[in-house]
């Protein structure tokens, strides 16, 4: 596992343009089981959009917001722009990548897509195993994207969102199975919301109240809600945040205690480092040497 010494923060890497539709917001890519040049990945970084990789044949082993994971055969690994990636080494695999921006879900066609739970991604999975029939209707519905993906004209879009919409709501399906919720109630829509909040304004943003505000209900309504729905303060939720984007910093950058506080909104640096200790046990600094002691 590779750490960061004297590279700048992470990089975010953007949606190449696409060859087939022109744009750069949506993209399909078949593998078989070429060996890609990636030396960038082999780095910690992140993707500006969302990325669902589904291996026939695989091997190697990758690490999200510092989990690992052994790729298997017959599944399906996502990701989404705020996750933290690491591939050990670049191997082969065999398979297809489907890639899209959050700009394709903000299309008027796509809008109902963002609500999907693979997409909402509440139980912060990662990997679905596809059985045999599964596998089945993934493939059909790749092979109907990639047509459409290959087919240019004024039909391609709406197709391409049809045929996405549902892939996506199938893999949904099976996301509940895999990782159960079940429907959500009007609480259970408030918790994701406030959630949602959160990875949007964790930084400048470190107050109940203040996300009970973009809301537009009470704090009080907020913290009775979450802690009902959750079984954890609303409070609790955001330090949650917190300490995994310290984490992610502490253990792919070489930001100092100070550069990191300011990054994450402390108003100085032994506030954030008794913040760390009081939420994980460890100051910031044992945490760095263990962490990367484990990866090496």
């Amino acid at each position: 596992m590779h750490t960061l010494t004297t590279r700048p923060p992470i990089p975010i890497y953007p949606l190449e343009r696409d060859e087939m539709t022109g744009g750069s917001s949506f993209s399909i890519v078949r593998s078989a089981g070429e060996l890609p040049y990636e030396p960038d990945v082999l780095l910690p970084h992140r993707k500006a959009y969302y990325m669902l990789v589904f291996t026939k044949q695989a091997t190697g082993r990758h690490w999200v917001d510092a989990v690992p994971y052994v790729r298997q055969n017959h599944a399906l690994y996502f990701s989404s722009p705020s996750q933290l990636l690491v591939k050990e080494e670049p191997t082969p695999f065999w398979g297809a990548r489907i890639m899209f921006t959050n700009e394709f879900l903000a299309l008027q066609q796509n809008a109902a897509l963002r609500h999907l739970p693979l997409i909402q991604n509440p139980q912060n999975g990662h990997e679905l195993a596809l059985a045999p029939a599964d596998e089945a209707v993934v493939d059909d519905l790749l092979a109907q994207l990639e047509a459409e993906h290959h087919r240019p004209g004024e039909w391609q879009h709406p197709l391409l969102s049809a045929y996405l919409t549902v892939l996506l709501t199938y893999l949904s399906r099976l996301y509940t199975e895999q990782f159960p919720g079940g429907e959500p109630s009007a609480d259970q829509r408030l918790l994701r919301t406030y959630r949602a909040s959160i990875e949007e304004h964790f930084r400048e943003r470190h107050e109940v109240g203040a996300y009970a505000e973009l809301l537009h209900i009470s704090a009080g309504h907020l913290s009775e809600v979450v802690k009902a729905q959750s079984g954890r303060s609303a409070i609790k939720h955001l330090h949650e945040r917190l300490v995994l984007e310290a984490k992610r910093l502490l253990c792919y950058t070489p930001q100092s205690l100070k550069e990191m506080a300011f990054d994450l909104g402390f108003s100085d640096a032994s506030y954030f480092n008794r913040f760390f200790k009081r939420e994980t046990g460890v100051t910031p600094a044992e945490y760095r040497a263990s962490i990367r002691k484990m990866y090496q």
